[in-house]
């Protein structure tokens, strides 16, 4: 690419240096490399004759000015459903401050209040990228300035630790669910008997429900992948109680408005401490689903169609939980290598050698 012209997002910036040699740099606002590199030539020109060019200024918006614009180009995306939840935090957080007055400080520290409030490191993390991201999007809509997207940019992810694993035991699992309310059993029963992700939950329509031939289609996963999940008997009663109040309803889940729930961690949250369980999150009903199946005998491979994971090694977290599976392994090595010393044996006694079973004595 030119010196001079570097593309953010779809469209071409270009830069320069003005009369008293500062670095000026300024959108062509095409995405095309022909139009920056013509109003390149066109600024050094200016510059070389003497004259400063003048640069459209950018306007002084806000965080939540910002917010409409990209919500409504992240409609596209796969990821929308959870991006609308850190945007959601996101504009609580910085709403009416002006995004030219961003800086690295001022992330970070919105990195170490969601730690304080009890928020993992990969939450965290999703909440940067799309912060990163809707700074990309302001710039190349001229809303931003390329300095405030630098010190944004500048911060880093945290480290994440993806190593925990914490599961329900059966018992556990009917305690829970005997001690939710009418509206969340059901939520609650679908992540049991499914695996399915609390966002892919709380956003399923009844189109996606097929009870005549038991299952559910995914059509738009976390991976970008067509997903169906068998739908057991317990699941199944469930699904048709609620299939007689549809009364027109579009989500399987939904309040009394028919409006979906957006959340219901409150109600999730009071269910387990009535229950008795702690240090437990809605997403750990994904993992008690995944380690019950592979503690029942269920194989690595089945497990991870039923998850919607891309890669085997995704799916290995759960391989300590099949000690079945390694002695599996350890029986049929004991068998090859019976078969061989017998084989062996019965070699050696055709030609006449006598293979003895007992120590040598020296």
């Amino acid at each position: 690419m030119a010196r001079g012209i570097y593309k953010r997002g779809n469209v071409y910036w270009i830069r320069y240096a003005g009369l008293d040699g500062a670095e000026i740099r300024e959108s062509s606002g095409s995405n095309k490399f022909k139009d920056a590199e013509a109003i390149l030539i066109k600024r050094k020109q200016a510059v070389k004759e003497g004259t400063q060019p003048l640069v459209k200024n950018i306007g002084n918006h806000t965080f939540s000015e910002l917010v409409p614009q990209y919500l409504k180009w992240a409609e596209r995306q796969k990821s929308y459903e959870s991006k609308v939840w850190f945007i959601k935090e996101l504009e609580a957080a910085f709403g009416n401050l002006s995004l030219s007055r961003f800086n690295s400080m001022l992330v970070e520290q919105y990195q170490t209040d969601k730690l304080k409030k009890g928020n993992k490191p990969a939450t965290v993390n999703r909440h940067l990228a799309t912060l990163k991201h809707m700074f990309t999007k302001a710039v190349e809509w001229e809303m931003a300035g390329e300095e405030a997207y630098k010190h944004v940019r500048r911060v880093k992810l945290l480290k994440e630790n993806n190593r925990r694993l914490r599961y329900l035991s059966a018992e556990e699992c009917a305690a829970l669910v005997d001690a939710c309310l009418p509206h969340l059993r059901p939520i609650v029963i679908t992540a049991l008997h499914t695996g399915m992700r609390k966002t892919e939950i709380l956003n399923l329509t009844w189109d996606k429900v097929d009870l005549r031939h038991g299952f559910i289609l995914l059509s738009v996963t976390k991976n970008g992948e067509r997903r169906e999940i068998p739908i057991d008997r317990t699941l199944r009663a469930e699904l048709e109680k609620l299939a007689f109040n549809i009364e027109g309803r579009k989500h399987v889940f939904h309040d009394h408005d028919g409006k979906p729930y957006q959340d219901v961690k409150k109600s999730f949250n009071s269910a387990c401490k009535t229950s008795g369980i702690t240090d437990f999150h809605f997403h750990d009903l994904r993992h008690t689903f995944a380690s019950q199946l592979v503690m029942a005998g269920v194989d690595l491979t089945t497990v991870k169609e039923l998850l919607g994971h891309k890669t085997l090694a995704m799916t290995l977290r759960y391989a300590h939980l099949a000690p079945a599976h390694k002695v599996k392994a350890l029986d049929t090595l004991d068998r090859t290598l019976a078969d061989k010393s017998a084989n062996r044996t019965k070699t050696a006694q055709k030609k006449g050698y006598e293979i003895s079973s007992s120590p040598v004595t020296p």
